[in-house]
């Protein structure tokens, strides 16, 4: 069974529509959705994260139907959205940790989970600053750090890579590449080309209507990824 799965996702907004999108993802797949703005890769994957009403189909994660971005959540959806979306009362570190704890995680785990979070992002020596004293790659950084924390079953990143240079963006790839290998489904919305090719199959969205760019493969040995026409 695909860890994940859109069956005729559609969104119709009054000027914009998401034509329907079947996607069927396996745990370990690293997938990348890409298109110009106002192609509706955030529309897709906010629709992913149980987030936006759909018009038409469904989303299921482990077989079960997300009903609203309640259900996503408990169903283990995390997302790392545009705008980072950082607590600005709460250091770096608080906002990594209180996220964990909110899931009843035992402090000491969460402790532990969010230091190795933010050392895979490259912060590790900045989880006592507020957001406002960091810089708009190190906001983008935390966010992706909160999201490792929280090791969800599916990991939605909404250009995750786009406010990073050359050498962070490596890091943040490895990290949700990382979550890939752990057994998660990511999906990244990005403009960037070289981001895209490192992922497994790359989904391309014009206006609202979806292309294979790379398809992704049939599943090796009973694993990966697969998708439907």
């Amino acid at each position: 069974m695909s860890v994940l799965r859109a069956d005729g996702l559609t969104v119709a907004y009054e000027h914009f529509t998401l034509s329907p999108v079947d996607l069927a993802l396996d745990a370990g797949t690293f997938l990348a959705v890409t298109g110009p703005s106002g192609a509706g890769k955030t529309t897709l994957l906010w629709a992913l994260a149980g987030a936006v009403p759909l018009s038409d189909g469904y989303v299921s994660v482990d077989g079960r139907t997300l009903a609203d971005r309640s259900a996503a959540a408990r169903a283990g959806v995390v997302v790392v959205p545009q705008g980072n979306a950082l607590v600005t009362s709460l250091t770096a570190h608080e906002n990594v940790l209180v996220p964990v704890l909110s899931a009843a995680v035992p402090p000491p785990e969460a402790a532990d989970r969010t230091i190795a979070a933010l050392e895979r992002v490259g912060l590790e020596d900045v989880g006592r600053q507020l957001p406002e004293e960091l810089s708009g790659g190190q906001q983008q950084r935390v966010a992706v750090a909160r999201v490792l924390a929280a090791r969800g079953a599916v990991v939605l990143a909404d250009e995750p890579t786009s406010d990073l240079d050359a050498g962070n963006r490596e890091q943040v790839i490895a990290a949700l590449r990382a979550e890939a290998d752990r057994g998660a489904v990511v999906v990244m919305a990005t403009h960037d080309p070289v981001a895209a090719e490192r992922t497994d199959g790359e989904l391309a969205l014009h206006e609202g209507r979806s292309r294979w760019e790379r398809a992704l493969g049939p599943p090796p040995s009973g694993g990966g990824a697969h998708w439907e026409p």
